[in-house]
């Protein structure tokens, strides 16, 4: 009967949504609906009719109003809205905000469509095209149809460069340049494969010294009379090219002003000042406020250089990457000299040295959990003048649950950290470095102070010293060569030590806990690419602890030789975590986004466990949102915990984690989700305390899963992010029950209370 209801429901809404659209049009017009491309032609496979196609009608213009399964929702928003009265208010908000205006048919010029599809052909090389424009219509909603018939395409039979003996400098520079030339012999013809062409030899040219070269200089001439539907290229420097672009230029003098103020930069620059001269740089710092070492770092050119765009760019980049300073620019200058040469100018506006900073931060989760953290955070961006920072942070927060079975159970957390940044490697080696991104070596000590009301007190200690560097825009590294944490409990309730007795396994989370070892991470993404149809992020890590401590001790925590140092069992163990996500674009306002993280912990020699701090945990608004925070598992492991204490956090050694997610914008900065979230965490070694638990060859039948829809507020700076979700298998349930997809009943009170999750945050989950 309900199945019943929701088909009426739904062909009310397409009724609803086809009848107004039209209703609300000018008399005598259409509704246009969008445009098709029909390519034509025997000559071209069907994969490659159909690529083509999908190129061209990308071109065509305008587009039709934005559809969601056959719907248009903002254009039904917009007609039912109808005309506000004055320029504000709801009324107002709903039609230009929310809605969004018909595309009518009288607003597509055919003809102008047709010669725009006709000039892409051509300059795909199917120089002989036949292109014409059509439309159908039908219910007061009209298609505009266009046929291509591109013939044979061109393809490109030579490629000529000047000489290696050519008569200039220039002709000769662009001789070698040809090996990694974009235009092959045998590929078609293209008219943006010549351009990028064009743009490749000037970037290598401006690499080579010739600073005033464009790649406006730069002709390519088609002969496309060869026969054969191919044609010749002959790449050539334009005649009317002036002499300075012809010319490789060297640096001559390289100033400095690090003090440069924008508002009254003719004062600071016509003003006498005190100047250093420092190796080969000309330094204009009276105060002396940066010591002249971080130039040597960040610049690449030197006197006597010649002029390369990549350097150029290497040094505006790392200055920039340095944080110290607001604005950062330079200009080049003909130099007074004989040959030809270059003055450099850089002007650098510091930004503040000192600064506070204070965030006021809300939190929520699926555990039913509320709160807020404020943290204060104070900087000095040149500490010993050299634009290191120095950050000291103050922080204070509390997590309470209004209601539920964690009630009374609030978490209160208070702490400290310091750390300090060079803009460098600090090594007994000197590393040479030569990408766009200041490498940085951080030293960092944090302590904190965590109160679980009503079950225990622990104090946190935690010291790193490391390097972290960006290879590229793409890829970052950390290794932290040092890395220390202590934790210790200061208090324990006797509620606490009464579920002890009877979960054993809480006793881990109040232990003595000492890890120490190096720690790793790369990252990858090229997810800023957004007009890309696919993009990535990947981060793996790797930790290492005490490895050397338990050699050299001969610890053997499975043999009952569990080692101590500074009167504290040392964890050992072997850690490695991979996120890897991958991002669809589907359309201007859809992506699939999904994720797969896969995490192993391998304890060994001094543990039989990772320690309880390093150990996975799943679940929760950022993972499987079907359930509570830290809920699910080890494997089928389910504690009997009574209505009348606290819920136990589930921790393990391996953890398999998969989602999948499909966003679109609804309307304005509302965009829906929905979703399917699957995973598990597992124990490496059996635990008596926690039947079930060890991963094995069945793991994959043990995946909790859950799904669910979502609704994101997206303001850029801001995302706030609601999601409804159910369980659809429950691990710990006998292997045959653990699908409950049958039991899925939003009408039932009480499904609805043991099953519906509701989780608020901020930010998207991945």
């Amino acid at each position: 009967m309900n199945n019943i209801k929701l088909y009426c429901i739904l062909i009310a809404l397409l009724l609803c949504f086809g009848c107004s659209n039209t209703k609300y049009l000018p008399e005598g017009d259409m509704l246009y609906v969008g445009g098709e491309v029909k390519v034509e032609d025997s000559s071209l496979s069907r994969s490659d009719r159909k690529a083509l196609a999908n190129e061209l009608k990308t071109l065509i213009r305008p587009r039709p109003n934005r559809g969601f399964l056959g719907l248009r929702p903002r254009l039904w928003v917009y007609n039912i809205a109808g005309e506000p009265k004055k320029e504000k208010g709801f009324r107002y908000w709903l039609r230009n905000k929310v809605g969004e205006p018909p595309v009518l048919f009288s607003q597509v010029d055919s003809d102008y469509n047709a010669d725009v599809l006709q000039n892409r052909v051509e300059n795909k090389g199917y120089f002989k095209a036949r292109t014409s424009a059509d439309s159908t219509s039908r219910n007061r909603r009209a298609k505009a149809l266009y046929t291509v018939r591109p013939g044979r395409q061109y393809t490109i039979r030579n490629v000529i460069f000047p000489s290696d003996s050519a008569a200039t400098p220039l002709d000769s520079a662009i001789a070698t340049l040809q090996r990694r030339s974009r235009l092959k012999p045998g590929s078609p013809y293209d008219l943006d494969v010549i351009k990028a062409e064009r743009e490749r030899i000037d970037q290598r040219l401006k690499n080579r010294g010739y600073f005033y070269f464009s790649p406006d200089y730069i002709l390519v001439q088609v002969d496309s009379t060869v026969g054969n539907r191919q044609a010749d290229l002959f790449v050539k420097v334009k005649e009317e090219t002036p002499q300075h672009a012809r010319q490789v230029y060297r640096i001559n003098k390289i100033t400095i002003y690090p003090n440069y103020n924008l508002t009254n930069a003719q004062d600071t620059l016509q003003k006498p000042q005190a100047t250093q001269q420092y190796k080969d740089f000309t330094i204009v710092d009276p105060d002396a406020t940066f010591r002249p070492i971080i130039y040597d770092r960040t610049l690449f050119f030197h006197k006597g250089d010649i002029y390369s765009r990549r350097d150029h760019d290497l040094s505006l980049n790392r200055l920039v990457n340095l944080g110290t300073f607001k604005f950062v620019k330079n200009s080049f200058r003909l130099a007074d000299t004989l040959s030809p040469s270059l003055d450099v100018y850089y002007y650098l506006t510091p930004l503040p040295k000192k600064s506070i900073r204070v965030e006021l931060l809300a939190k929520t989760n699926s555990a039913n959990f509320n709160g807020s953290e404020i943290n204060i955070n104070w900087s000095n961006r040149n500490t010993f003048r050299a634009a290191e920072l120095l950050t000291l942070t103050g922080f204070g927060g509390v997590e309470i649950q209004v209601s539920g079975q964690n009630k009374g159970y609030n978490v209160y957390r208070v702490g400290g950290e310091a750390s300090l940044v060079w803009p460098r490697f600090i090594t007994p080696i000197k590393i040479a470095d030569s990408s766009a991104f200041v490498p940085r070596t951080k030293a960092m000590v944090n302590y904190e102070y965590q109160n679980r009301a009503r079950l225990y007190s622990l104090n946190s200690f935690r010291s790193q010293f490391g390097y972290l560097w960006k290879n590229n825009p793409r890829v970052e590294q950390q290794l932290n060569v040092i890395d220390v944490n202590y934790v210790s409990p200061s208090r324990v309730t006797e509620e606490y030590l009464q579920r002890i007795d009877s979960l054993p396994a809480l006793g881990k989370v109040i232990e003595k806990q000492l890890i120490f070892g190096p720690t790793y991470s790369y990252t990858y993404t090229n997810t800023m690419r957004k007009r890309e149809r696919h993009t990535f992020y990947y981060k793996a890590s790797l930790d290492a602890a005490g490895t050397l401590a338990g050699l050299l001790t001969g610890a053997d925590a499975k043999g009952g030789d569990t080692k101590e140092l500074f009167g504290v069992p040392f964890s050992q163990f072997l850690k490695t975590e991979h996120d890897f996500r991958h991002y669809l674009r589907l359309g201007r306002d859809s992506q699939l986004a999904s994720r797969i993280i896969v995490g192993v912990g391998m304890p060994y020699g001094n543990s039989t466990e990772l320690p309880f701090i390093r150990q996975f945990f799943i679940g929760g608004v950022n993972s499987i949102r079907a359930f509570r925070a830290r809920a699910i598992g080890p494997g089928t492991f389910n504690p009997d915990v009574g209505g009348d204490t606290f819920l136990p956090d589930q921790s393990g050694d391996l953890k398999l984690e998969l989602n999948t997610e499909y966003r679109a914008k609804l309307f304005s900065v509302v965009h829906g989700a929905l979703f399917v979230d699957a995973g598990n965490i597992w124990l490496w070694n059996e635990n008596p305390e926690k039947p079930g638990g060890r991963f094995s060859g069945d793991f994959y039948k043990e995946l909790a899963v859950g799904t669910g829809a979502g609704l994101r507020i997206d303001v850029t700076f801001l995302v706030l992010r609601l999601d409804l979700a159910f369980p659809l298998r429950k691990p710990w349930l006998p292997e045959q029950d653990r699908w409950v997809l049958d039991q899925v009943d939003f009408g039932s009170k009480t499904w609805r209370k043991d099953n519906l999750v509701f989780n608020i945050a901020i930010g998207y989950p991945f």
